[in-house]
């Protein structure tokens, strides 16, 4: 004996509305051909499963046995649909990786590209390029579904990481500048100086290159904000500021009339790659997987 999901559904929908034409409207059918669904699972069951007389509909004993495993099976049913809908659409999920800097650190993203091309072929990658405002790498509005940022992150509980590279921050200054020669620096010798600032809107990222909490308290004297590495180096050559850059990232800035220092007394910077705490999708896992393979392999 056959019963198939439709006769479930039929079923479930007259034991939870007790309403013949009730139960036909939410499931958008006929009135007279829910019934006669309803009479033939009764027949193929081989007993009655509702009472009716022109007042009530209501449950048999066989009918109120039935309803519990009926639910059941449509309820896992649904939850089936939806596994392989979710299965579906991530085999040909394009993955949206954020990225406010290059995260080239020894050839790394071609590394986590190979592996994860090689481990989902079917999937595609987009690179999408996010502004220093959002120090989340668009995470924080969805845009992105990873993203290479640096560390710290506000409202870290939201997000989970790997890290790819940590990497001492170096001081990048105008080659005229009276500290160009003192290799190395050390950072209290640097707290007057006017420094570049990430946006406000950058948050705890902000203050993180600042090293606001290598100052004992006293507040950096902010020459300019800049939002992206072009306007660092135009900012640095006019003379606005200094700026901490990770080693990674100094030849973007050591250009003409730019050089770098190593500074004593900050901790390095921590590049990592992360994704959102709540988002469990197997695309996100890969390309996480892909990542912890390649920067173990450095």
């Amino acid at each position: 004996m056959d019963v198939h999901g439709r006769d479930l559904r039929y079923f479930a929908a007259v034991a939870e509305e007790l309403h013949f034409t009730r139960a036909a409207e939410r499931l958008y059918v006929s009135q007279p051909a829910l019934s006669k669904q309803i009479r033939m699972l009764e027949k193929q069951l081989g007993a009655p499963l509702f009472e009716r007389d022109r007042r009530e509909v209501r449950l048999t004993a066989a009918g109120t046995a039935l309803l519990p495993y009926a639910q059941r099976i449509l309820a896992e049913w649904e939850g089936a649909r939806d596994a392989v809908a979710t299965a579906v659409a991530d085999q040909a999920a394009t993955l949206v990786v954020g990225m406010s800097t290059s995260p080239g650190r020894g050839g790394v993203l071609p590394a986590i590209r190979s592996r994860f091309t090689a481990a989902r072929p079917d999937a595609s990658l987009r690179l999408r390029h996010v502004g220093w405002h959002d120090p989340t790498g668009g995470l924080a509005d969805g845009s992105c579904d990873v993203a290479f940022v640096w560390l710290p992150l506000p409202d870290p509980d939201r997000y989970r990481w790997v890290v790819v590279a940590e990497e001492p921050r170096l001081l990048a200054l105008p080659d005229d500048h009276p500290l160009a020669d003192a290799e190395p620096v050390d950072f209290t010798d640097l707290v007057d100086e006017p420094f570049l600032a990430l946006p406000e809107s950058a948050g705890p990222l902000r203050d993180h290159w600042l090293a606001t909490d290598a100052r004992d308290g006293r507040p950096a004297r902010i020459g300019a904000e800049v939002a992206g590495t072009e306007e660092t180096y135009e900012a640095l050559v006019a003379g606005l500021g200094v700026v901490l850059v990770a080693a990674g990232n100094a030849p973007l800035v050591s250009l003409g009339g730019v050089v770098t220092l190593t500074v004593r007394g900050i901790p390095p910077s921590c590049f990592v790659l992360a994704w959102r705490a709540d988002d469990h999708r197997p695309l996100i896992r890969e390309y996480v997987r892909a990542a912890e393979q390649a920067t173990r392999a450095r």
